[in-house]
């Protein structure tokens, strides 16, 4: 896939997405995130600052709030579009990661989260981070590692067949582990890595759940009757509050020399 070109979404898939997104922004914790990841950016008042993937553009209006001149780019433009209509005083634009629309060392932040994984060539995001940012400008990424889901269910060896064959569908799926040295070898200095979990005990996390399951039978690895049991066993989990998800978040910082 070249980034630079497509999503290949249909429209059907971006409000899928965005209803996930919706939900992570929302659960405990992750508005504490973004306001870590404001902290290791140092954003100073009328700092100028991208969002890359910002997705449905929470983060743009919360930087901005903060006295950023943020910027919120996304190669989607339905994405742009529903960002634009829920935040119309932010400024959003279409654009990808590879060939982002400022001019050398413009930038004193650099910020995305959750969207390396799906990136065909994460060094090439990473060496643009380089060019848009000034010496002693901030990026902060933050992801997930695909093969890291835990989940407590009923069968422990159909769970981990769920989650490879998931993750195998990504990109890039092991990405944020890989964070810092992307960072270190496109020239970045300070390289610091912290680790954050996001848990999750109730129904609201089965939609979650559910595409990790399409995702592998869609791929072949389980069948129709074992993708509806394991997300049935889910919900039900879900509805008795006996659901239990964790999702580990990699957050890496640097300072562009």
């Amino acid at each position: 896939m070249d980034q630079t070109q497509t999503t290949g979404r249909t429209s059907d898939d971006t409000d899928a997405l965005i209803a996930l997104l919706d939900i992570g922004d929302n659960i405990p914790g992750a508005g504490e995130l973004r306001a870590r990841s404001y902290e290791l950016l140092g954003i100073a008042p009328d700092a100028a600052v991208v969002d890359v993937g910002c997705g449905s553009g929470r983060a743009v209006a919360e930087m901005a709030e903060r006295g950023a001149r943020a910027v919120g780019v996304d190669l989607d433009e339905r994405m742009v579009a529903v960002a634009g209509g829920r935040w119309p005083a932010a400024d959003f634009r279409v654009a990808g990661a590879y060939e982002l629309p400022f001019a050398d060392g413009e930038l004193h932040g650099y910020r995305a989260e959750k969207v390396y994984h799906v990136l065909d060539d994460p060094a090439r995001a990473a060496g643009e981070a380089w060019r848009v940012l000034a010496p002693g400008g901030r990026i902060v990424l933050i992801g997930q590692d695909w093969d890291t889901f835990v989940i407590d269910a009923d069968d422990a060896a159909l769970t981990r067949t769920i989650v490879h064959a998931r993750a195998d569908l990504v990109a890039d799926p092991r990405v944020a582990r890989r964070h810092r040295n992307l960072l270190l070898d496109a020239g970045f200095a300070d390289v610091t890595v912290e680790a954050h979990t996001w848990i999750f005990t109730d129904a609201s996390s089965v939609p979650v759940l559910a595409d990790l399951a399409e995702g592998a039978r869609s791929a072949g690895a389980i069948s129709d009757a074992q993708a509806e049991a394991w997300v049935a066993e889910q919900r039900e989990r879900g509805r008795r509050g006996r659901l239990f998800l964790a999702v580990p978040l990699f957050v890496a910082a640097a300072t562009r020399r």
